[in-house]
Formats: structure tokens, C-alpha cells, sequence
């Protein structure tokens, strides 16, 4: 079984990924928050820096890149190169309304022939192996089949497919019957993705699929960061090592230099998916979402693991926020 962690816009940096896979080692591979190049490819050196291989240590990281433009892809691509990678992935399944009017993520499946002429340019000319994450099309499920018969004329290392329309957004329950067809016709190596959110969900897919041995998680494993584990037919998540985990990942942001702001925006972040393991929980969590100060965050941190309502297997709703 091969596993990996998706990848998790202002949530999965590089503190987050050493963190965890120190806390919860058993992911294969982690896939970076993409990177938006302008027209010449150039993004914030703050988003390069993320992906230096020092911030990265023993772990297997891709980038991916957010982008319509072929020189542009390209230009990122061969600095991404430079820096010692060997794999990019294309995302053409981000599903936001600031992104997809764009002709990007999702929206580059509007349009099929510009998406032949940018994969075309791209596959002719990157020095990097090139996978892709997609979603079944734009409105509807149906639209899967052109797009898949498109994917399947280029060496794809690797085709992740996201089981829901951009319309389904992360809310409408994966279409299996429509994945199906990549299960079968994908000449790339597939990879699942789409709420997998429970030991329950994932034998639902493996059931229904026998020889898929590749997922992606996102969700699921921001609200039990152990669930990779889990899945594997390791031990369920333990309070003490959450509690270490989330105070390991504190100080690292603090030792990064972040401020203070930012380090508390990012740890409330995580905390929209984590409460879900502490079902009536509701007085520390509104004051730990009310924290205008990490000694604050702290004492709420302290208070929500005081209330005894710790339950591991509370953490898998049948559907988690967006």
C-alpha cells in the first residue's frame, strides 16, 4: 500500500511535514501546496524556501504547480530541478472560485484542447517526471471519460484522481462508478483520492477497487493525524501523542521566527478539522478560536485536553468541513 499526504494549502508546510512524519512516520510521500507562478514562472522565495531540501530532510516530497502557461510551467519546473527534485505534479483539480475562472486547477478542464497543447508543450520539454491531479471534470462525472483518453496520450508518472466533479466541490460523495473508468482504462499509475476519512471509507474503496494500492489523504489526516497509521492496521491515536504532536508543531513555528500572528492562524487552522476529536468540547474550543495570544491558544490547548471528551473515533464524520 502506498500513501500519500495531500497536499493542504496554508495547512502542510515544511514544519508541518517534518512534524508529523517525525510524530507519525508511515506516509510515503508528501505532495507540497502548490505553487503559482507568474507569467515567467517566478514565484515568492518565500515558496521556494518551503521546498529547500533542508526544510525537507528524509522525507519524499513533490512539488506542484498551479499554472496554465506552458513557459511558465516550464521556467518553475527547471529551477524546481536545480534545487534537486525529480517529479512535479500539475494540479488541475483545485476546485476554488478564485482559481477556477482562471482556466486553472479545475478549469483547465473546461477546455480540453488547451489542455492537449499545454500537456503537449510541457511533457516535450520539462527535464522533471510529470504527474497530474485532476477531478473527474467540471460539472458532472460524465465529462471523465475525454479527460482521461487525453491523460492517457502522455508518460504521466502518476494520475491522482480526485472522484468528484469541480461542482461537488469537496461536499458530494465520491462518484466510484465514474473512477471505475480509471480503474480499468489509466495507463498511468492511479491513485485515489477523495474522502477517505475513516478505516470504514477506506475498505469501501479498496472493496470496491482489490488492486488500487494508491491513496491520497488530505482531510481525514489534518483530523487524525494518525489515520495513515490506522489504515495500515497500526494503533488508533492516542491523547498523550496528539497532545505532543500539536505542542511539537507550536514550537517548531516559533523556532522558525514566525510571528506570533501567523503561528496562531496556522495552528487554529488545524484545529477546524482536529476538534472533531472532542465532540462537546464546545467552551474550550470557542475560546481557543477566540486566542489573541499563544499563552491564550495555550491555556485553551490545555482546557480542550482537560475536558475528557477525547474520542479518536469521533474524528470521522460523515463528511469534514472544506
Amino acid at each position: 500500500m502506498y500513501f500519500s499526504f495531500a497536499p493542504m494549502e496554508g495547512l502542510t508546510s515544511s514544519i508541518f511535514r517534518q512534524t508529523h512524519a517525525r510524530f507519525f512516520p508511515g506516509v510515503d510521500r508528501y505532495y507540497a501546496p502548490f505553487l503559482a507562478p507568474d507569467g515567467q514562472g517566478k514565484v515568492k522565495r518565500s515558496a521556494l524556501r518551503e521546498l529547500e531540501p533542508e526544510r525537507n530532510v528524509g522525507i519524499d516530497l513533490v512539488p506542484q504547480i498551479l499554472c496554465n502557461r506552458p513557459e511558465a510551467f516550464l521556467a518553475l519546473s527547471r529551477e524546481l530541478a536545480a534545487m534537486g527534485y525529480r517529479e512535479v505534479n500539475l494540479n488541475a483539480g483545485c476546485p476554488s472560485g478564485t482559481v477556477v475562472p482562471k482556466h486553472k486547477g479545475a478549469g483547465m478542464l473546461a477546455d480540453l484542447r488547451s489542455l492537449d497543447d499545454f500537456l503537449a508543450e510541457v511533457f516535450s520539454r520539462c527535464p522533471l517526471r510529470i504527474s497530474v491531479k485532476t477531478r473527474l471534470g467540471l460539472e458532472k462525472p460524465e465529462e471523465f471519460a475525454p479527460i482521461l483518453e487525453l491523460y492517457n496520450r502522455y508518460p504521466l508518472s502518476e494520475l491522482i484522481v480526485h472522484a468528484r466533479p469541480r461542482a461537488g466541490m469537496y461536499k458530494s460523495t465520491p462518484d466510484l462508478s465514474a473512477f471505475s473508468l480509471a480503474a480499468v482504462q489509466s495507463r498511468a499509475p492511479l491513485c485515489y483520492n477523495g474522502n477517505i476519512l475513516s478505516p470504514a471509507s477506506f475498505d469501501a474503496v479498496r472493496t470496491r477497487f482489490p488492486g488500487l494500492d494508491r491513496f491520497m489523504l488530505g482531510r481525514g489526516a489534518l483530523t487524525n493525524p494518525a489515520l495513515f497509521r490506522v489504515l495500515r492496521g497500526g494503533a488508533p491515536l492516542e491523547e498523550a501523542e496528539l497532545r505532543a504532536f500539536l505542542d511539537a508543531l507550536c514550537a517548531a513555528l516559533r523556532e522558525d521566527g514566525l510571528q506570533e500572528y501567523h503561528i496562531l492562524g496556522r495552528l487554529k487552522e488545524l484545529w477546524y478539522y482536529v476538534n472533531h476529536m472532542f465532540p462537546g468540547a464546545d467552551h474550550p474550543l470557542k475560546a481557543l478560536n477566540k486566542a489573541r495570544s499563544l499563552s491564550e491558544y495555550e491555556s485553551a490547548v490545555a482546557a480542550m485536553f482537560g475536558s475528557g471528551r477525547f474520542d479518536p473515533q469521533a474524528a470521522f464524520p460523515g463528511a469534514l468541513p472544506e
